[in-house]
């Protein structure tokens, strides 16, 4: 399948590949962690970086559970490519710090190479001593080859670890993180207009494998029936592969990440799904919703205005796909392995307009984050929303010059997508209304609004947005 997108990404490590292709600095090797959440696309962007390069490159992808005899011995023997891969052949290594000894051997001095070490977490896992060996090796040998040497990982807790104070490899790496496919790039993949792009992006989470899937022009409705008649399509496993590479079905964090994935939002009332007819203890629930947040698989957001205000917390899955998942096609997936999908569409139908409603508002929210500041809010660098703790009521869009407490407020808006109704004089009046509420908001705060189908004449808002200009943030 051809490669598509992951422009930015490409041009990023060829930077990296620049500077030891030029040469100059004391250090002639450079180091690059590359994280990601699980089948995000981290190890077909490596293998495409390499092929593209033309130069000499090993890639060695780490096996979960293996032995770390068996697994230095595949390490040698992936090595097998490289100019000096002669010198090493048959060697056998007792410890990793011998096994990349090897590495350093393999590679040449005087061409510069790439060397991809895929799913180090693992290696990390196997033997406590990987991380010592990989600083010591580096230092003393890696690091004087012109190589550039990509450590590769969906763990983000282990890898943003590696990297830490204190820790052997702490200073010698750049960090990359790789996301999804963003909103312009399942654009161009789709052939879709803007509006629908936006809800292939909700029900994909722009993951590659889903969003090649989707036949060029195909809408929304015939992609869903497409996999629904289809157990094996990338729509329904990408989601449970995902999950169970790190939360088993068992685990305490699935059950929290089911009770958010459902709708439950706020502290108590994801305590009270997870826990089942018990309820789960706070002591117990804070520290799973601080893990899932540092894999940055869960987010908690807090209101923006002028007023500090940290106990107001509601969660959410981090991943649009996710989102989509855990809301209809975990339950869904029974009924179409039993050839009952359109029972599984008929759910999601039922709920399409209010869900998507609800999921569109982090994205839209990052979008203008990316197209501000501009002429018209010059100083506008966050922008968020704002509730009480009742949620009523509840404010879509408050933009501001900084986060997570604004020194000024300027401007607050409203979000309204749906398919066939703009933005009119109801929800003016009640987005007018409301305003009042938000602490550093007044009378003369201007008012702005983002639609799916535009805006009725004659609506006096400083501003407004549409699909295509959300599209355009991601350009």
């Amino acid at each position: 399948m051809r490669f598509k997108g992951r422009a930015a990404d490409l041009k990023l490590l060829d930077r990296q590949l620049g500077t030891v292709t030029a040469g100059g600095t004391d250090s002639r090797g450079r180091a690059v962690i590359m994280t990601g959440r699980r089948r995000v696309g981290k190890s077909r962007l490596a293998q495409e970086f390499c092929d593209r390069s033309g130069l000499p490159y090993v890639m060695f992808q780490a096996t979960r559970g293996r032995r770390p005899a068996a697994e230095r011995t595949e390490f040698i023997a992936a090595l097998s490519g490289l100019p000096g891969a002669d010198l090493v052949a048959g060697l056998q290594s007792g410890d990793w710090n011998q096994a990349l000894r090897s590495l350093a051997i393999a590679l040449p001095d005087d061409t510069p190479s790439i060397a991809v070490i895929d799913e180090v977490p693992w290696l990390v896992e196997q033997d406590a001593e990987f991380e010592g060996a990989l600083q010591t090796v580096w230092d003393r040998y890696l690091s004087a080859k012109p190589v550039l040497l990509v450590l590769v990982g969906s763990d983000l807790s282990v890898m943003e670890a590696l990297q830490a104070y204190g820790r052997p490899f702490f200073g010698r790496a750049a960090k990359m993180t790789v996301r999804p496919l963003h909103l312009a790039d399942v654009q161009a993949m789709t052939g879709l207009d803007a509006a629908d792009a936006v809800d292939a992006l909700l029900m994909t989470g722009g993951f590659p494998e889903i969003v090649q899937s989707w036949q060029k022009g195909m809408s929304r409705k015939a992609f869903l029936r497409e996999a629904a008649s289809n157990p094996l399509a990338p729509l329904l496993v990408a989601g449970e592969l995902s999950l169970l590479g790190e939360f088993p079905e068992t685990s305490q964090s699935r059950a929290v990440l089911e009770a958010v994935g459902t709708g439950e939002r706020t502290f108590s009332a994801v305590a009270a799904q997870a826990g089942g007819g018990r309820g789960m203890l706070p002591g117990t629930l804070s520290p799973l919703l601080s893990t899932l947040q540092t894999k940055q698989v869960l987010v908690a957001d807090l209101p923006l205005s002028t007023k500090a205000d940290s106990k107001n917390k509601r969660y959410r899955i981090a991943d649009p796909y996710l989102r989509f998942w855990l809301a209809f096609l975990q339950r869904g997936i029974p009924l179409i392995e039993r050839g009952r999908g359109d029972l599984a569409l008929e759910r999601i139908e039922r709920a399409w307009t209010s869900w998507r409603g609800r999921a569109v508002e982090p994205l839209v929210r990052e979008s203008l984050v990316r197209l501000l500041p501009d002429d018209g809010w010059a100083a506008t660098e966050a922008v968020g929303g704002w509730w009480n703790r009742q949620n009523n009521p509840e404010i879509d869009l408050v933009g501001a010059d900084r986060e997570p407490v604004a020194r000024a407020v300027h401007f607050v808006g409203s979000i309204k997508w749906l398919d066939s109704k703009p933005f009119g004089g109801r929800e003016y009046q009640a987005l007018a209304r409301d305003m009042a509420t938000v602490p550093g908001a007044g009378a003369d705060t201007p008012l702005v609004a983002v639609s799916r189908c535009g805006v009725d004449e004659g609506i006096p808002l400083a501003a407004h947005w549409g699909p295509d200009d959300l599209v355009r943030a991601w350009r």
